[in-house]
């Protein structure tokens, strides 16, 4: 009976989770207050009066030199020293160490002087690299069968965008014997948001679905690097027997049958060791336009870009995925997190693979265009970027209406 009216009770809890965050703390957070994770799942870290809310200012642009950084800069870190490569990774998540201060000979360089300020803590603080869990699911790799894991980037605030890829092609299940397991990785709320609330809410997401992975750095554009490299390094501990990654955001269309398909052809011709494929930008150089939100000043990088994969979504082999892992600690963090995995392909003088099926930009580039909507081109792609929640449901539903009739195959 108790299991019973536990089931029953997170049933109903579930459609509350949709709504928006504001009414939901205030109906689920006394519901929350019970819920205590063990060692697997929440370390309240935040309790141990770390930096904290004071580490972000609350405008933006905002620069407080007695603060760690901008709302696009990584903050607290740990100390790098016991966390290098060596014949054996520890077997547990150790980054549990907050001292990582700033890198104050930077200051001293005259590029330094010269970069915009906007990059200012972001430079003096890139040496901050793994970070404290907050939620962690040690157990989702434990039986070893996995063959693939879809890795998703969100943010808390995000909800109806995990729910859509849980319903769809983010659903945890098994095909002709191939175990697809599913994780969310967060970060902690921006400063000026509902922290306690968002944290308790997203604490008890996880309660019922057991998909989450939660570091504790702030979510913000230049920090998607820091998912990254925190990614690898957990991988590395907890689920290196994983056969293959498929990475991408939480506002992607993802034919899994399709993706399916591809790993098993490349399987099939021996060249899944070294596989990384997507949506490949050869030939780019980094964007001068301060306007932009790939803006990179010359004194930060001032070179063309390696080949590098769209970050909407990508496949790789958990082979690279391990050899990724350790050139990463010998590069300098990016503020473009798909750059980066560009330049640690690079340093194992390795390029992504293009593949035609992988539409990060989505179908065309004018977004006027019908063809964006044509649920037969999504029947023979594998992903395409970008979709809203109401829309990836809607288009997931007509892809797999065994009424859709497509004359031939789609062809861009």
């Amino acid at each position: 009976m108790d299991h019973f009216s536990r089931r029953k009770r997170v049933g109903l809890l579930k459609p509350l989770l949709s709504l928006s965050l504001v009414f939901a703390s205030f109906l689920m957070i006394h519901k929350l207050k019970l819920a205590e994770k063990d060692g697997m799942g929440v370390k309240h870290a935040r309790d141990a009066g770390w930096c904290g809310p004071k580490c972000f200012p609350l405008k933006k642009g905002a620069i407080n030199k007695n603060s760690l950084g901008s709302s696009d800069s990584p903050v607290v870190g740990y100390a790098l020293d016991a966390l290098r490569v060596s014949n054996g990774t520890s077997a547990t998540w150790d980054a549990q160490v907050l001292n990582c201060s700033e890198d104050a000979s930077v200051r001293t360089k005259d590029w330094f002087r010269r970069l915009d300020p906007r990059f200012h803590q972001f430079v003096l603080h890139r040496h901050c690299r793994y970070f404290p869990m907050l939620i962690n699911h040690p157990e989702k790799c434990a039986d070893g069968e996995v063959h693939l894991l879809v890795v998703v980037k969100s943010v808390i605030e995000q909800h109806d965008r995990r729910e859509a890829v849980r319903k769809t092609w983010g659903h945890e299940h098994t095909v002709d014997g191939k175990i697809i397991k599913t994780l969310f990785l967060l970060g902690s709320p921006t400063t000026g948001k509902d922290t306690k609330n968002l944290q308790k809410l997203i604490e008890y997401e996880d309660m019922i679905y057991g998909d989450i992975l939660q570091w504790d750095f702030m979510d913000t554009f230049f920090n998607l690097t820091l998912k990254e490299v925190n990614f690898l390094k957990w991988f590395n501990i907890y689920c290196s027997s994983v056969r293959f990654i498929f990475k991408g955001d939480d506002d992607v269309f993802v034919n899994t049958r399709n993706l399916l398909q591809l790993i098993a052809f490349k399987v099939e011709e021996r060249k899944d060791a070294d596989l990384f494929v997507g949506d490949t930008i050869s030939k780019a150089i980094p964007i001068r336009n301060r306007q932009s939100k790939y803006y990179i000043p010359k004194e930060l990088y001032d070179k063309p870009y390696p080949p590098y994969a769209g970050g909407g979504g990508f496949l790789m082999s958990s082979q690279l995925a391990r050899r990724l892992f350790v050139v990463s600690e010998d590069l300098e963090l990016y503020p473009i997190d798909d750059v980066f995995l560009g330049m640690c392909l690079q340093k194992l003088r390795l390029a992504p693979e293009i593949h035609p099926g992988f539409r990060t930009f989505g179908i065309t580039r004018r977004k006027v265009s019908p063809m964006n909507s044509e649920p037969c081109f999504y029947r023979n792609l594998i992903v395409v970027h970008k979709l809203s929640a109401q829309e990836l449901l809607r288009m997931w539903s007509v892809v797999h209406n065994k009424d859709l009739v497509c004359a031939q195959r789609m062809s861009i």
